[in-house]
């Protein structure tokens, strides 16, 4: 998991910050930045929020630092047509 450690050094983060902005505890910190725990997705998601990239970028699968672009959902699209039975 070197980005997450990355991340953390490139925002001149410690992993107290971390653990005081994000509630993940340091020694979990600690071993995900080791590689000596996978993270739970839960916690991946509150870690890409926190510093505003993607869980790609966190588990290693990108280099690109910037977060996905949400997409908008169409709220008023019509439910589809009925189609006819013959």
């Amino acid at each position: 998991m070197k980005n997450i450690k990355l991340i953390r050094v490139m925002n001149d983060y410690t992993q107290l910050k971390v653990q005081m902005e994000t509630g993940i505890s340091q020694s979990i910190l600690s071993k995900y930045e080791r590689g000596e725990l996978l993270p739970t997705v839960e916690n991946l998601a509150i870690l890409a929020d926190f510093y505003k990239t993607s869980l790609d970028f966190l588990m290693d699968r990108t280099d690109e630092k910037l977060p996905y672009l949400k997409r908008k959902i169409n709220k008023t699209r019509s439910a589809p047509a009925k189609q006819e039975r013959f």
